[in-house]
């Protein structure tokens, strides 16, 4: 199978979500890094793309786009992996360019920027895609499908948390390079923990069920001392017909590495997952005994397509955005329609998100339309 070419935007040396995205394009033998733009230091660009061994090192993403866009074997895609107040640039430079996007969530730092994006995609031929990794989960995927046939009957509550602990000490002054620019709220988008994991845990409930949140309540809070973002959020949400949700997402509750959870309970059934078990899943059918479901076990179908290696072998986080790149080869080459593949509108509703959550919270938690 030929393999697609990839470039990236940011993801230089220090970096950590460039290094997720190199591993995923590559596990399924999909895609090829050639070019990039790694950092917006010339110097460090340049020793990034040696490290990698790549073919082409550019100083800035302005001067990747309109090269590899005039090569007759240019990249195909490229990834954005800047930080959030750094994507919209290259975003917009490379679908002008009319070059796929595969761009790190969140969509953008501001719905300035959320909107010169969208007049970029409508005018481009080429395909925008958000990596909303979860999505990729193949227990995530099966769940979806649960519901959506309607084992669960009528979806009543929908729970989900993101419990993490790394920012229980104000690590942004010592200089720590991931907590300081998510804890500036320039850079951030304005949200702390709700625009850094909240719009993780909120995309995965409406991926999952369906339903879209149409109002919330927020409480947000800031407990590490003189923190300008929130780093505890405690959000009541409204779903559409009329069930009920609450997303907890917190970044100070220590005992907590990654504690990425969803219940759904319908008026038949209900489940349980946990990404940190992200192989099993619990499925419950009112009046029946409890069932496990494990990833690429008895009974799952189609789910099987998105799984790697057999039952009882752990998968997890770099196979999910791996998944994500498969299916976004998948889209390019015509293989599939994407319909798994979270793009600008699922961009557009965490950024919605983190808007509503804190105008709420200023306003004691009145709700707010998303």
């Amino acid at each position: 199978m030929k393999k697609l070419k990839l470039g990236m935007v940011g993801g230089g040396q220090g970096a950590f979500i460039g290094g997720v995205h190199r591993y995923a394009a590559r596990l399924d033998n999909r895609w090829e890094l050639v070019a990039g733009a790694l950092s917006s230091n010339p110097e460090r660009a340049a020793a990034s793309a040696e490290e990698l061994g790549l073919e082409r090192s550019y100083a800035s993403y302005e001067e990747m786009a309109v090269a590899e866009a005039a090569m007759e074997d240019g990249i195909e895609a490229v990834s954005i992996v800047t930080p959030n107040h750094m994507h919209a640039g290259p975003v917009i430079a490379f679908l002008n360019a009319g070059i796929h996007v595969i761009c790190d969530k969140p969509l953008c730092a501001t719905t300035v920027e959320a909107e010169e994006i969208l007049k970029a995609i409508k005018s481009s031929s080429a395909h925008f895609i958000l990596t909303h990794n979860y999505t990729g989960y193949p227990l995530i995927r099966q769940a979806r499908n649960i519901i959506a046939i309607g084992e669960l009957g009528k979806i009543r509550v929908a729970q989900v948390e993101y419990a993490q602990d790394w920012l229980t000490q104000c690590i942004e002054n010592e200089g720590q390079k991931q907590a300081s620019w998510r804890t500036d709220p320039v850079k951030s988008g304005g949200g702390g923990a709700i625009g850094d994991i909240g719009t993780h845990a909120l995309n995965l409930l409406e991926f999952v069920t369906g339903l879209e949140a149409q109002a919330l309540s927020a409480e947000l809070h800031s407990f590490g001392p003189g923190r300008l973002v929130d780093d505890n959020a405690h959000v009541q949400l409204r779903l559409d017909g009329g069930a009920k949700g609450t997303l907890w997402a917190s970044q100070i509750a220590v005992g907590n590495e990654n504690g990425l959870r969803l219940r759904v309970y319908g008026d038949r059934g209900g489940l349980e997952w946990s990404q940190e078990d992200p192989n099993k899943m619990t499925v419950a059918i009112h009046g029946s005994s409890k069932r496990i479901l494990t990833r690429a076990g008895a009974g799952l179908g189609s789910s099987s397509s998105w799984t790697r290696i057999p039952p009882g072998h752990p998968e997890g986080y770099l196979e999910g955005f791996a998944n994500i790149y498969s299916d976004a080869a998948d889209l390019i080459e015509g293989k599939s329609d994407g319909s798994l593949l979270p793009g600008y509108k699922e961009g557009l509703r965490g950024m919605s998100f983190i808007q509503a959550c804190l105008k709420s919270s200023r306003n004691d938690g009145k709700w707010e339309f998303i």
